[in-house]
């Protein structure tokens, strides 16, 4: 299997060279790199904080919260001993990194002040000040932060065996950092032959909504260099009215797959899969089913917040969140909105938009500073507005780099860059500059 390598930078013509010169002072910048967290003396307390979580946002908080706070017990608790770099497995998926780019050692990046919990979290009890651990250890604290991620449903889909991703045409970059290396066995074997391609995405709120399109881009520019895409077709299928939730970036990409000749099916969910048959099952909004022959599919699993956050009283009782179960946190502070000594951080929280590590670059110092403000005695002083960035891959050596807030508008931050047209820039920021960046913001840099 021969895998596609990225544009190699030292053998860029000159000017190229010139641009990544040029511009890369201001893309760290605007991502943050080499700032300082904390310049302002650090505040006492005895204060016990657990923070539930050891993803970006997790170790983010701590590393802010050692440089704010003096005297304070932090404890993590998650039993995951990897770290992985989930923006990086669309890039793993589609043949651009290997898969060791993506995998590195969580107590690397566990602060050595830290208390770390090797379990998980089996149930928050916010009334007691309680987590309890999968081993039925009760953790008391004063503070609670929230950062334990998304839950996975693939139930929801018949038939689906995440063990079976590569196999058959079957692709997912989501489970995991070997699944996204399984997608791309997949798809390097479906290139060479081309035939029809089937790209879901379900109805739920969705980590990196945009990892959904990156992949349908990237399978179509696949069979282009193959020579297979005359002899093949390539079909969006969305749960949705829409494929994307921000208008401007989904009219734009719903043009360019036009283009492209990329076809799309709206209010299509997925319900089926035989995957040796390979056949797919949709269910249309009217309960009649379709089924769908494909040689290669990506599929999306839908999301919800996990069973220990879904089944307490953190979870939104009503409204669009509710049946996710996500925590019930108020959009511009991020702080619960019925227990004030609990905070949210990442992909559990229930708010309109924010799935994505970029959200939790510009909200963790929020919720660090949030924290540090209750313990104190004070109210909440930021607002967070939201902030979500998707570098979207349209081919291999071009991209977008899409920034907006909760209220879809675009809010580019990079003067140079258009957020709906293309560039090799922003190829060469989703490639070579956004894993810094996602460093340094673990490391409470910025």
């Amino acid at each position: 299997m021969q895998r596609t390598p990225a544009p190699c930078l030292d053998a860029m013509p000159s000017r190229r060279r010139w641009l990544v010169g040029s511009t890369s002072a201001s893309a760290a910048l605007a991502f943050g790199l080499g700032q300082p967290a904390n310049t302002h003396a650090r505040q006492s307390t005895k204060a016990h904080i657990v923070i539930a979580g050891s993803g970006l946002g997790g170790l983010a908080l701590a590393h802010r919260l050692l440089n704010l706070l003096d005297g304070a017990q932090i404890t993590i608790i998650d039993a995951k001993k990897a770290h992985n770099y989930q923006p990086g497995y669309t890039l793993v998926g589609s043949g651009v990194w290997p898969v060791s780019k993506v995998i590195d050692s969580n107590a690397d990046f566990m602060p050595t002040d830290v208390r770390w919990i090797q379990e998980m979290v089996a149930q928050f009890d916010p009334t007691a000040q309680t987590v309890v651990t999968s081993s039925g250890q009760r953790i008391r604290y004063d503070y609670l932060v929230v950062a334990v991620g998304t839950h996975q449903d693939w139930q929801q889909i018949e038939g689906m065996d995440v063990r079976a991703i590569g196999q058959n045409g079957l692709a997912s970059v989501y489970p995991s950092p070997e699944a996204a290396a399984a997608t791309w066995a997949a798809m390097d074997a479906f290139r060479h032959k081309g035939g029809q391609a089937v790209m879901t995405l379900p109805a739920t709120p969705l980590k990196c909504a945009g990892a959904p399109l990156k992949m349908t881009f990237m399978v179509r520019d696949r069979l282009a260099q193959a020579g297979t895409l005359p002899q093949s077709q390539v079909t969006f299928y969305s749960a949705l009215g829409n494929i994307f939730g921000v208008k401007p970036v989904n009219d734009n990409v719903l043009q360019r797959w036009q283009a492209l000749g990329v076809q799309v099916q709206t209010t299509h969910t997925l319900k089926a899969l035989d995957i040796g048959a390979r056949r797919a099952t949709f269910a249309r909004p009217d309960s009649t089913l379709v089924q769908v022959p494909y040689d290669f599919i990506h599929v999306v699993p839908p999301m919800r917040a996990p069973d220990s956050v879904k089944n307490s009283d953190l979870a939104w009782k009503e409204g669009p969140m509710a049946a996710g179960g996500w925590l019930e946190v108020n959009k511009d502070t991020l702080q619960h909105r019925r227990y004030p000594n609990v905070f949210g951080l990442g992909d559990i929280n229930g708010t309109p938009r924010g799935k994505t590590a970029a959200t939790v670059k510009k909200s963790a110092p929020i919720v660090a500073q949030h924290l540090v403000e209750v313990i104190a005695g004070n109210t909440p002083s930021q607002k967070f507005d939201g902030y979500t960035s998707c570098p979207m891959i349209v081919r291999e050596g071009s991209a977008m780099l899409i920034e907006f807030d909760y209220e879809g508008r675009l809010v580019p931050s990079l003067p140079m860059i258009e957020p709906l047209q293309e560039s090799y820039f922003a190829w060469l920021m989703k490639v070579r500059m956004l894993k810094p960046a996602y460093l340094s913001v673990l490391k409470g840099r910025v």
